[in-house]
């Protein structure tokens, strides 16, 4: 014997009798909805970054733009 109560209901009719294959159909596009809505919210994985790019960020230092061209000694 379980001495568990039971579990509440997942879904709740509030109008309308509907047939046992209603109510299946009714929950399927439900769970399917929120399957396709959960889907679409989920952010898409950032692919890893090659090693050339981990290597080639550090290779140039950004422009001084406030030097001007005083310091050109060219």
């Amino acid at each position: 014997m379980n001495d568990e109560a039971p579990a509440e209901p997942v879904a709740r009719v509030v109008r309308g009798t509907p047939t046992p294959e209603e109510l299946a159909a009714a929950i399927v596009v439900v769970s399917e909805a929120y399957a396709r809505e959960t889907a679409d919210a989920t952010a898409p994985e950032v692919s890893a970054r090659s090693r050339w790019e981990l290597s080639a960020r550090g290779l140039r230092t950004p422009l001084n733009r406030a030097a001007g061209w005083h310091a050109f000694t060219g």
